[in-house]
């Protein structure tokens, strides 16, 4: 698993030594900036997409806890860096993920990635185990990921599917959602309600066929005014439904 991680130190000595070893020792971690102060660390954290902050106590202008206080809702881990000791139960009441003392030792630094990797991978597995696209059978929702959370939609809204490499588009009456997942996915997925594949790239929901229109394999005509071709393989099946 790779992790974004960016340093903020004000010593220039401090920065070049942490992004050698990290370079050196630690190849999953990808180091995509570096500030000195925290006005700079601040404007790092917030551009970027963060798994780690290596993190210096003491600074100009403030200290790593002015910058924590200042990112209530902050999703990325912390290890703080600092050549002095007594900083160490606070770094734990401000949910540090390690703890590591100047002179840096490569082994602390390892097992400091080590651990964040482990606290990452277990959440990035319940995030996964949660935002799957999931549906339940009883009362007909989906449950479809986004960056923030889930969306839940009710299955009967879904009107067709459109197949888009790896992704679905999802079309309802007045939106598209696009979905990190297989048309294939959904098909099977959609199996247990109403939803037939008339092309290798359509599944519709048959409730929302309003015309069927004569062909070798024909097309059909959904309730929003959409025309979708149907292959000559997939016509008794899409038939079979309005018999």
């Amino acid at each position: 698993m790779k992790l974004n991680a960016i340093i903020v130190e004000d010593e220039v000595n401090s920065r070049e030594i942490l992004r050698n070893y990290l370079a050196k020792y630690c190849p999953t971690v990808s180091l995509v900036g570096e500030a000195a102060t925290i006005a700079e660390g601040l404007a790092l954290i917030k551009g970027n997409d963060l798994d780690l902050v290596f993190l210096d106590v003491e600074m100009p202008f403030g200290n790593a806890f002015d910058l924590l206080d200042q990112l209530p809702d902050r999703d990325f881990e912390t290890v703080f860096v600092t050549a002095y000791n007594q900083y160490a139960v606070d770094a734990l009441n401000a949910h540090a993920a390690y703890y590591l003392m100047k002179p840096i030792s490569i082994d602390e630094l390892i097992k400091a990635v080590e651990y964040v990797t482990e606290i990452r991978e277990k959440e990035k597995a319940i995030e996964d185990r949660i935002l799957t696209p999931k549906f339940n059978k009883v009362d007909g929702k989906i449950t479809l990921p986004q960056q923030d959370g889930f969306q839940v939609l009710n299955v009967a809204d879904i009107l067709y599917c459109k197949a888009d490499d790896n992704y679905t588009e999802l079309y309802l009456e007045n939106k598209k959602i696009l979905v990190s997942k297989t048309l294939k996915y959904f098909e099977e997925a959609l199996g247990e309600y109403v939803f037939a594949r008339i092309h290798k790239s359509y599944l519709v929901n048959v409730n929302e066929v309003v015309q069927y229109k004569r062909g070798k394999g024909g097309s059909v005509i959904i309730s929003n005014g959409k025309e979708i071709m149907v292959s000559a393989s997939k016509k008794k099946n899409l038939l079979s439904y309005f018999e």
